[in-house]
């Protein structure tokens, strides 16, 4: 499935989250430009498929962002499988809606375990993997909720502006390895995140008029792992259908 020419060639990439939804997507761009891609999830079968319709370059690999361990066990499978790491995509996440006063403790730390930990944790474990490659490009899916606040975000918000900020941190420490660093900030998305559905009407008043789909994040995180982004660090891409900019008046 790979191009020999593509955007991607001689790149290996981890993704995590890739068993479905925006990761699954990035995962087949990705390998469809030429990259050699380690599918990393818990969902071990929903991965597994995945990586088998992508053919020879492609490996599933179980994990937990959360844990340190699994980490350095990603890590590890990745250079004995294909002897390098080019590209991290921090995509794995969870969420729920709760308000301040509603959200329980167990539910603020899982969501901050998984979107901020995890992430820390997967810049951390790429830093040597991709010197001894001679740099690489680090992307973190955050979202908008990184951005603005909304209705009984709370704890996703605080773990997503996390990610928003540790990106430029570590953008700025990064850079002179060659590591570039890099935030993607999706807005409404059809993916089994999505709290509303999207033929609801909601996202009728979005300025491009409709909800994104999985592909046209993953067009925006290929960009940032490709070279044509090769002076591009510390930036935050929204991909939001113009969200961020307010809602048209509905008649």
């Amino acid at each position: 499935m790979s191009a020999a020419g593509g955007r991607l060639a001689g790149k290996v990439a981890i993704i995590t989250g890739a068993a479905r939804g925006m990761g699954a997507q990035e995962a087949r761009l990705f390998a469809a430009e030429g990259a050699r891609v380690v599918l990393a999830d818990v969902r071990d079968d929903l991965a597994a498929e995945v990586a088998k319709e992508l053919g020879d370059d492609a490996r599933a690999r179980h994990h937990d962002v959360a844990q340190a361990a699994s980490w350095a066990d990603v890590m590890a499978y990745t250079l004995a499988e294909f002897g390098r790491l080019d590209v991290l995509v921090n995509n794995a996440a969870v969420h729920h809606l709760g308000t301040i006063e509603t959200e329980t403790d167990d539910g603020f730390d899982k969501i901050i375990a998984v979107n901020l930990r995890g992430t820390f944790l997967g810049i951390r474990a790429a830093i040597e993997p991709m010197r001894a490659s001679g740099g690489g490009s680090i992307i973190n899916i955050s979202s908008t909720a990184g951005l603005q606040p909304y209705w009984a975000h709370g704890a996703y918000a605080a773990s997503k502006f996390g990610v928003t900020g540790l990106t430029q941190v570590s953008a700025l420490e990064l850079g002179p390895h060659g590591i570039r660093v890099n935030s993607v900030h999706p807005g409404p998305i059809a993916t089994d995140m999505l709290p509303t559905p999207e033929n609801s009407g909601r996202f009728d008043s979005l300025p491009v008029g409709r909800v994104g789909q999985p592909n046209e994040v993953a067009e925006a995180v290929l960009f940032l792992a490709s070279d044509a982004s090769s002076y591009v660090s510390g930036t935050q891409l929204k991909v939001d259908g113009g969200e961020a900019l307010g809602r048209i008046p509905q008649a």
